[in-house]
């Protein structure tokens, strides 16, 4: 039975470039792998084809012959590629299969293409700190120091993790590669390397101090500029100041993160402030002035207009927080509570008794009030 022409096995044009011949083979081995294929016999068979098929083309000079003489280029009488040797069998599979191996299964191995192996130098994590700042400190904005407990590079070996700060050396077991491959049937098999545990290299004398490491965990004091206007959630970015990197390796960031802490007397809505001022009876009905406090430690006088309300709000342009990194002040909103009297005298109550028949005509939202019930009791009778 003649051979299938190679193009066609892979689902490949004439003239299909490395990459384009690599892409159709991969989807052909996803669709023929065995594995995938239990219930079709001619499976395992098919594949083998596609195999054989990839490791011709995917060699210069066997596809250059195989694009002039055909199948021919492989036979006895042409003289192939490779003293003769034909394309086809099983001798070339791992060769040709290990080409798309992580392209296939290399996201569940955790593998990283290109067969390079990891560098010995690894980033270091990035750290979190949580820092509480009072309302006037982020009002202001102030210079703090922290303490952070974190990996430093350690000094003895300069962060190369050998003893006096000499090199490493490249890991015999798999020549600097961070993996090893191992041949199990059809499959090729990559695991990281257990000599030097992907690193690609090793080292001879490990420094004394950090164990080969290359740091050690130290806490630093830090100097941490909070800008004025911050919130409860603004992240501040110390770059390179978070764990130092694994074998002389670049250190990562640290976050700050803050939380603004409640006040006694003031609330925060973004830029604006608000405080609740409570206010005598006779200061509501009458009006007059109260005295409040400001953010920045000051005092402001408030007028109150006769005849106020509970909840009556009042504003004090840019007396609130600053926004962060500049844009404006925010307000100070007044919301005034009117506070009834408690633990009266007797002559308190008295005057108040006076003053209750004195003022049927005074209470306008009252009189209003229980109108509106009146009507509701009628209609509910009616």
């Amino acid at each position: 039975m003649a051979k299938r022409d190679y193009y066609e096995l892979l689902g490949a044009a004439r003239g299909a470039s490395a990459e384009e011949l690599k892409k159709a083979y991969r989807t052909k081995a996803k669709e023929l792998h065995p594995d995938r294929n239990s219930d079709n016999p001619k499976a395992e068979e098919q594949f083998k084809e596609i195999n054989e098929a990839y490791d011709v083309l995917k060699d210069a000079d066997k596809k250059a012959a195989y694009d002039r003489y055909g199948h021919a280029a492989f036979e006895g009488g042409m003289g192939g590629p490779r003293g003769g040797q034909g394309g086809g069998g099983q001798g070339d599979f791992a060769s040709a299969f290990s080409d798309v191996f992580e392209d296939l299964f290399g996201d569940f191995m955790g593998g990283q293409r290109g067969g390079g192996g990891r560098s010995r130098a690894q980033r270091g994590s990035d750290l979190r700190y949580n820092l509480r700042v009072s309302l006037e400190e982020a009002y202001s904005g102030i210079q703090k120091t922290i303490n952070v407990p974190a990996s430093v590079a350690c000094e003895p070996c300069r962060g190369s993790g050998a003893e006096g700060g000499a090199e490493p050396v490249t890991c015999p077991t798999c020549s600097g590669m961070g993996k090893v491959r191992a041949q199990q049937g059809f499959f090729t098999v990559e695991r990281t390397c257990p000599t030097c545990n992907g690193m690609g290299q090793t080292i001879k004398n490990p420094c004394k101090k950090c164990g080969g490491a290359g740091r050690v965990e130290q806490e630093r004091a830090l100097s941490v500029n909070i800008p004025a206007g911050v919130e409860t959630g603004t992240r501040i970015r110390l770059a390179s100041e978070g764990e130092a990197g694994l074998r002389g390796g670049p250190s990562g960031d640290l976050y700050i993160f803050i939380e603004v802490r409640e006040h006694a007397i003031f609330q925060r809505e973004g830029a604006h402030l608000f405080c609740r001022v409570p206010v005598t009876m006779a200061t509501a009905a009458l009006g007059g002035e109260v005295e409040v406090p400001t953010i920045d430690g000051g005092k402001s006088r408030v007028k109150v207009p006769g005849g106020s309300q509970t909840g009556k709000q009042m504003r004090l342009r840019s007396k609130g927080m600053p926004a962060l990194r500049g844009g404006g002040v925010g307000d100070m909103l007044i919301e005034l509570a009117v506070e009834t009297p408690v633990n009266l005298t007797t002559k308190q109550k008295e005057l108040l008794r006076e003053f209750e028949k004195l003022s049927e005509d005074n209470n306008p939202e009252g009189h209003s009030f229980f109108s509106k019930v009146k009507t509701f009791w009628d209609g509910m009778k009616g």
